[in-house]
């Protein structure tokens, strides 16, 4: 039992890990088919995406603002249907984003993602990108400290 449990987390996190891996910095957008559920939700502070064809439009969206972008699973940790990653998100903003214009400024923020993993596929995914220092690195907002 315990072997096989072991094997079952292993493959969660094998899949989880392709999204920041294969789908975000190799640009292989035609495994969203494959790695998401038809029905697959995304919440994320700017709003939630549901279906494969909004969650394609939104990475397509977000690397076309941050074309060199890389995504770095840092820690990656699976019990049950669920996989916990930390990973370290970089790139240049060389395309709008959330209504900011390009400023050729780069970033490197951290991201807590939790993925749920149904049938083999991802179900759901919250997101907890650092928001605020991603807006800070941009330029899009002041430090609160001097």
């Amino acid at each position: 039992m315990a072997t096989r449990t072991h094997a079952h987390a292993e493959e969660n996190k094998r899949i989880a890990r392709r999204v920041p891996e294969e789908i975000a910095t190799k640009r292989n957008l035609d495994l969203t088919d494959e790695v998401f559920a038809e029905d697959a939700v995304e919440h994320a502070p700017y709003g939630d995406s549901r279906g494969v064809a909004a969650l394609r439009a939104d990475f397509n969206r977000f690397l076309a603002a941050f074309p060199d972008f890389s995504a770095t699973v840092e820690d990656i940790v699976a019990e049950g249907d669920t996989v916990a990653m930390r990973v370290t998100l970089r790139g240049t903003q060389e395309g709008e984003f959330m209504e900011i214009e390009p400023t050729g400024r780069e970033f490197e923020i951290q991201n807590m993602v939790f993925t749920r993993i149904e049938g083999g596929k991802i179900a759901e995914r919250w997101l907890q990108p650092d928001i605020h220092g991603l807006f800070r690195q941009l330029g899009a907002v002041e430090s609160p400290v001097a």
